[in-house]
């Protein structure tokens, strides 16, 4: 555990926090006169200098970096675990993180937050967020205080965003259908469910879109039904997918882009439903008992680490550490089945 007595920790915990030294130092003595959204941030800081205590005191160029990331905590975890394991790799230089994860942000709570730290200050945001004009006009605000903005997984492609890093969407959408349309076989009229978390998402918009063109072209038999804005939440899902397989008795194949996918399929169990095909994003630790128990046919996954990597090196150049610029920002499409799970 960090001692948070000595001095040098205390400011540490301020930085990460983005708060002043006397507000750590009431809410380490349990002083009064701390709101207590201040007091969770407080302490969340500590457990991020917690996990990141390797890189606390060590000699180098340091850089900060805020982590602003609307998807379920299953997803923002995996991003924050991929981050923290690239960020020991990157020395010299010393990079410590900022966490700003919700599953169901409003965009007004994320333009408040990227404000805060436009104001605060930081070297770089990694962002997944909605396609929307007002997130939008904060990456402006943001980059005009050099503030380097790398998006993730999803991109603001309006945006003066400084890089996407993630996986190439498009080649995504069209290795689900090419998968789907094999197993199904061409003569096949099923009903494809496609599930989004939401439209307002670039990313899973363009895995839909290049999935779609490619069920046009080399699969035009099967049908595609819409399940989007469950915000990869199981409740929400669940009764989403639930009233698309009551409307259309032809589904029988799944390809989720959004996730909550032990929703679709307690969805399709409650229907009394069989799925014959269901393709999956993520090899997380929601999708991989599914995975193994075959309930999923195959997991489209990427290496999120090399995403960290990439994104890290984005900030640290834009800030003139390091020569040359980042390539392969996209991260290649693979796939994951029940017997090729890696170890």
């Amino acid at each position: 555990m960090l001692r948070m007595a000595h001095p040098h920790l205390l400011k540490a915990v301020a930085l990460q926090a983005g708060v002043s030294l006397a507000t750590v130092d009431r809410v380490v003595h349990q002083r009064p006169g701390v709101r207590a959204h201040t007091v969770r941030r407080v302490q969340q800081a500590m457990g991020e200098l917690e996990r990141q205590s390797a890189q606390i005191g060590l000699q180098g160029r340091k850089f900060m970096l805020d982590v602003v990331v609307q998807a379920p905590m299953r997803f923002a975890h995996v991003v924050r675990d991929a981050l923290e394991r690239e960020m020991p790799l990157m020395h010299p230089a010393i990079l410590r993180a900022r966490y700003h994860l919700g599953e169901s942000m409003t965009v007004t709570e994320l333009v408040t937050t990227l404000d805060k730290i436009a104001a605060r200050g930081s070297h770089g945001v990694l962002l997944k967020a909605p396609n929307d004009a007002a997130v939008v006009a904060a990456v402006a605000r943001l980059q005009a205080k050099g503030i380097a903005v790398v998006t993730l997984v999803t991109d603001l492609p309006d945006s003066v965003r400084l890089a996407y890093v993630g996986m190439d969407n498009h080649a995504a959408g069209q290795t689900a259908a090419y998968l789907l349309g094999q197993w199904l076989g061409p003569g096949s009229t099923a009903g494809v469910l496609v599930s989004l978390s939401s439209n307002r998402f670039r990313g899973e918009g363009e895995r839909e879109a290049a999935f779609a063109e490619a069920l046009r072209r080399h699969y035009p038999l099967l049908q595609r039904v819409d399940a989007s804005e469950g915000l990869g939440l199981h409740v929400a899902t669940a009764s989403l997918v639930r009233r698309r397989l009551t409307a259309h008795p032809e589904v029988c194949a799944v390809y989720s882009i959004g996730g909550a996918n032990a929703a679709i399929l307690q969805a399709f169990a409650q229907e009394g439903r069989t799925c014959k095909v269901f393709i999956g994003h993520d090899l997380d630790a929601d999708n991989l008992p599914l995975l193994q128990s075959g309930q999923l046919s195959a997991v489209l996954h990427h290496d999120l680490q090399h995403d960290m990597r990439m994104a890290c090196l984005q900030v640290m150049r834009a800030h003139g550490f390091g020569a040359g610029r980042t390539q392969h920002t996209l991260s290649a499409v693979q796939v994951i089945t029940p017997v090729n799970i890696p170890g």
